[in-house]
């Protein structure tokens, strides 16, 4: 099913103003890895609890879910597990959605006159596929051209992270590294390739593990072949597939 036949299928209910979505297209939005804004979707009362709040309510939850399923939480290796995953989710998996987690990127002179393009290549991310909850991760390569203030190369890292660390499409956290950039570099002149493996496609429904997938953001100068090429080249692309 294409996207558009999809989105057709979206029912609006007239009585509550609320969306209302079928099973299948529900399993189709997510076997397509559809995404519905740019921004991650938010509440507005997303931090009115604390973290400490969070991982309570999160800990109950998940017992809940285990006990569902049949677990016995009174085994000494299960009896800890929905502590230390409410943990994980607020902590680590999804602590970008905090934005007091994200990073203060400090940019310094270009004193020494460099302006050709600075390449930073194969970052390790770890991201959260939003439509099934489990992983995907890859190597996220990135460029810009300076427009007179550089950035220390680990914050490059630290803002791939930093958006990585959320429920995510791998089309949407390739956007927001981009605009992120733009925004903190001041230039057009950035590029972004991830080059990811979904656990979502590898681990349940076509189950292919030999896949992968690559998106990719061009801004100003990036969009001349001329420039796009030399970047490909400088990460080895066409070697890395």
């Amino acid at each position: 099913m294409k996207r558009k036949e999809t989105l057709v299928n979206i029912q609006l209910n007239a009585e509550n103003n609320k969306i209302e979505l079928s099973d299948f297209v529900i399993d189709e939005m997510g076997n397509e890895h559809i995404s519905t804004s740019i921004d991650t979707p938010m509440r507005k009362d997303a931090f009115e609890k604390t973290d400490a709040q969070k991982i309570e309510a999160i800990e109950k939850h998940f017992t809940s879910i285990m006990e569902i399923l049949g677990l016995d939480l009174s085994d000494d290796s299960l009896r800890g597990t929905p502590k230390r995953v409410a943990k994980m989710y607020v902590q680590e998996f999804f602590g970008g959605l905090n934005p007091a987690n994200k990073p203060n990127a400090t940019l310094f002179d270009n004193k020494f006159g460099y302006h050709e393009m600075v390449v930073e290549k194969n970052i390790s991310f770890y991201s959260t596929c939003e439509h099934h909850f489990v992983p995907f991760a890859g190597k996220a390569h990135i460029a810009y051209i300076n427009n007179g203030q550089v950035i220390g190369l680990s914050k490059l890292n630290r803002i791939v992270k930093y958006f990585s660390k959320r429920p995510q499409v791998q089309e949407r956290l390739t956007i927001q590294i981009g605009k992120e950039l733009q925004r903190v570099l001041n230039t057009d002149d950035v590029a972004v390739i991830l080059d990811a493996k979904h656990l979502c496609v590898a681990s349940r429904g076509i189950e292919d593990d030999t896949s992968s997938t690559v998106t990719a953001f061009y801004g100003g100068a990036f969009n001349d072949e001329e420039k796009k090429n030399e970047y490909l080249k400088y990460i080895d692309f066409n070697t890395l597939h």
